[in-house]
């Protein structure tokens, strides 16, 4: 008898947590023909979240404009953002019909925002970007505390390239040409030309940045074609629960401090044995736990899992092996939520 072949899972299947929010994989590496800024990519990622339970549905959605302000009093940033968003044209890689395709799409619709400033923003997403979120089965699961808290839009945009891949299974490296980690990154056009620049200006405070604050190490290594740089090499790996901890630390430094802490040179991967108090309920899971969970149970949001985890053992006992008890949670899930 044949099998049933799985049903892909869906991005918009995905659903975020109290702490994370959910981005599409071709919104992450789409290459800006117009400039965006870091407070316009943050906004940009509030309006998603906020649309997301029928983002792909031709609905008008509400927001309230002080939830898009941030520490702001004033709302002409939120309405500069939306002006750079409308006019905003990027382009991303999308397969249709099972043939890759480069698709030219706005990034926001339609909106109208009320005059007064504790009002309301309503909004709509274009319904090309709508068919290619509907289409979409690969996204990142951002942390909404680590994404206020990077201070530039590269370490930003490099952040949820690292979460869109943290979660494959046989991948931890990728190859990109100079010009489409700039495209990528979002450099202005014509800016940071040589290797040499670029790396001082987006890539090395971008990494630092990202592995300070993330459950990622992050390097980006200079590849040469005879004498010169002509591609970079993306490598990454989850931390260890010592390094998880520095990061979770970190998030709680005031900002020059986090600066500071970032320009640390990033520690090569070292798996510890694990100490005492990583038995306590809530400590971080190890390493090799995320791995022994991504080749048994493939498809799946393994930090979804995770967060559907730690709330169902919320008032329980706490685990005398939370990694074992997270996989015998995980199996049980799986076997209840087949895809």
């Amino acid at each position: 008898m044949a099998k049933t072949p799985k049903t892909q899972y869906r991005t918009v299947d995905a659903k975020p947590s109290a702490d994370t929010l959910i981005k599409p994989g071709e919104l992450v590496d789409l290459v800006e023909v117009t400039p965006l800024t870091l407070a316009d990519r943050r906004i940009y990622n509030q309006l998603l979240e906020n649309a997301w339970d029928a983002i792909d549905k031709p609905v008008m959605h509400v927001i309230a404009k002080s939830d898009l302000r941030g520490s702001h009093n004033s709302n002409d940033r939120v309405g500069e953002s939306i002006e750079r968003l409308m006019s905003a044209i990027v382009k991303m890689e999308v397969t249709w019909d099972g043939k890759p395709a480069v698709e030219r799409v706005q990034l926001l619709g339609g909106n109208v925002e009320m005059a007064r400033s504790d009002g309301l923003f309503e909004y709509e997403i274009p319904a090309r970007l709508r068919k290619v979120i509907g289409n979409s089965t690969v996204f990142a699961r951002l942390q909404r505390e680590v994404m206020f808290a990077l201070s530039s839009k590269y370490a930003l945009t490099l952040y949820e390239m690292v979460q869109k891949r943290g979660n494959l299974r046989w991948k931890s490296s990728e190859t990109f040409t100079l010009d489409a980690l700039r495209g990528v990154l979002g450099v202005p056009k014509g800016k940071l030309a040589s290797w040499s620049n670029l790396r001082l200006r987006a890539v090395d405070p971008a990494v630092a940045e990202v592995c300070a604050l993330s459950d990622y190490m992050v390097e980006i290594a200079p590849v040469k074609t005879g004498r010169s740089v002509t591609h970079a090499e993306l490598r990454w790996w989850r931390k260890d629960g010592d390094a998880t901890g520095k990061a979770e630390r970190a998030l709680n430094f005031a900002s020059t401090g986090r600066r500071a802490r970032a320009e640390e040179p990033p520690a090569a991967p070292v798996l510890r044995p694990r100490p005492a108090w990583l038995d306590r309920k809530g400590a971080s899971l190890r390493t090799e736990t995320y791995e022994t969970a991504r080749m048994r149970f493939p498809g799946y949001d393994i930090y979804q899992i995770e967060s559907e985890w730690r709330s169902w053992a919320q008032g329980k006992a706490p685990a005398e092996d939370p990694d074992r008890a997270f996989l015998a949670f995980f199996r049980k899930f799986a076997e209840a939520n087949p895809i």
